[in-house]
């Protein structure tokens, strides 16, 4: 179990982005933690928590040969790409984009530019990204999207992307990694002299390799305390409970095998 206090993340700063990531995008040694380089748990590769001025973003890139996965706090992120997709992004839906060969994207926080009936604003998004190695090297690039708020309604762990094969039947999305999922729950802070309790518990996959994210509120996870926002554990060996301590949101990437330090 590593604990990774949310102080610690490397963060980008520009005039319209805060980017703070859980791991190092350089390949240079990362003198703050215990091992030579910052590049990975399992076969997650990032997690970056964006916040994205109204009106900016990231204009079109290229990615290949990686899962990315976004999902949005608060606000809203438009998506873009070569291969003819546009989509809205909000709160409560994953999206998966598979980069195969080569995909060129945009990610912006200007919908009132895309979709009439959405009024300009002034709200910055907040996003987190993630980024998973695919099973599988130049594959066809692929987009997917899953709305999980109802499913979230009910305080259980939701396996909202995933390629795991005993998720075959129950995630939102499909991943093109067979060993790895993303779960997420929204847990109620406990209620003092309620009748029933609330849903403000649950239990870590018991996966070989887990990464445990707040991304709202406060939790405790059993054998490493309190966790608060912005706050993450790496695992080798879960099924520890979480509890809430305010209400909250938890991001949990269940793994089975992990890359080679490189």
């Amino acid at each position: 179990m590593e604990i990774r206090r949310a102080a610690d993340r490397e963060i980008t700063r520009l005039n319209w982005l805060t980017s703070r990531a859980s791991f190092s995008m350089a390949v240079s040694h990362d003198p703050r933690f215990g091992h030579p380089r910052n590049t990975h748990h399992g076969v997650l590769t990032a997690n970056n928590e964006d916040t994205v001025a109204a009106g900016w973003g990231f204009d079109p890139h290229r990615h290949r040969n990686l899962e990315i996965v976004t999902w949005v706090l608060s606000g809203s992120i438009v998506h873009a790409d070569d291969k003819g997709n546009t989509a809205l992004i909000t709160s409560g839906v994953a999206q998966r984009m598979s980069a195969g060969t080569g995909i060129l994207h945009s990610e912006r926080n200007d919908a009132w530019k895309h979709f009439p009936d959405i009024p300009k604003h002034d709200d910055d998004a907040h996003v987190v990204q993630m980024w998973i190695v695919p099973d599988e090297a130049n594959i066809a690039p692929s987009y997917a999207e899953f709305d999980a708020n109802a499913a979230l309604a009910s305080g259980e762990l939701v396996p909202v992307v995933s390629g795991l094969p005993h998720h075959r039947e129950s995630a939102g999305i499909g991943l093109q990694c067979r060993y790895a999922g993303l779960h997420v729950a929204r847990l109620r802070a406990p209620i003092e002299n309620a009748r029933l309790p609330a849903a403000g518990a649950v239990n870590v996959p018991a996966g070989a390799y887990l990464h445990v994210f707040v991304t709202r509120g406060a939790i405790e996870l059993e054998g490493a305390g309190r966790l608060d926002q912005g706050d993450a554990v790496r695992l080798t060996e879960g099924e520890q409970r979480i509890t809430a301590l305010t209400d909250a949101e938890v991001l949990i990437w269940e793994m089975s095998r992990a890359l080679p330090d490189r």
